[in-house]
């Protein structure tokens, strides 16, 4: 993605000092989307955690998953959250479920049209949004709807 969907001036992501989802941010990146996993049962999780949700042991590893999902929950933004955001809105936040990941759900914007018709269960992907000039440098996960133009 070329241009950048949210203005300057919000907080840089970035991974939290103990590095629990630096794996994410490295994975995003270079455009794959990953998710921890626990490697003995299969079970997906997110948001990342030091152990497994399913055994409680510290066995978790992360995983490359399609980025692809399908609309579970959704808001349309029009009051800002940031000072950045003052002038931009509305905008539509989406939980995404990815069904081939246990289910696990991410947050996202979701592109195109603010004042868009949003389906609950509608098909999405991932477009990964870089901000190579930000120090550090970074990726975003936004999301659009699949089969049709988003707007």
């Amino acid at each position: 993605m070329s241009e950048s969907y949210l203005p300057p001036g919000l907080p840089i992501p970035v991974p939290e000092p103990s590095g629990l989802s630096r794996p994410y941010w490295e994975g995003v990146r270079g455009e794959v989307l990953k998710v921890q996993r626990n490697p003995k049962t299969g079970v997906y999780q997110w948001p990342p955690q030091w152990i497994c949700h399913d055994t409680q042991t510290f066995d978790v590893e992360w995983v490359e998953v399609a980025p692809k999902g399908v609309i579970y929950s959704w808001t349309r933004v029009w009051h800002p959250v940031h000072p950045a955001l003052k002038e931009v809105g509305p905008y539509i936040v989406v939980v995404v479920e990815l069904p081939h990941a246990g289910k696990v759900r991410m947050l996202g914007n979701l592109l195109g049209d603010p004042r868009q018709a949003v389906v609950i269960g509608a098909p999405v992907e991932a477009v990964f949004e870089h901000h190579n000039d930000a120090a550090p440098p970074f990726t975003l996960v936004q999301w659009r709807t699949i089969g049709g133009e988003a707007g």
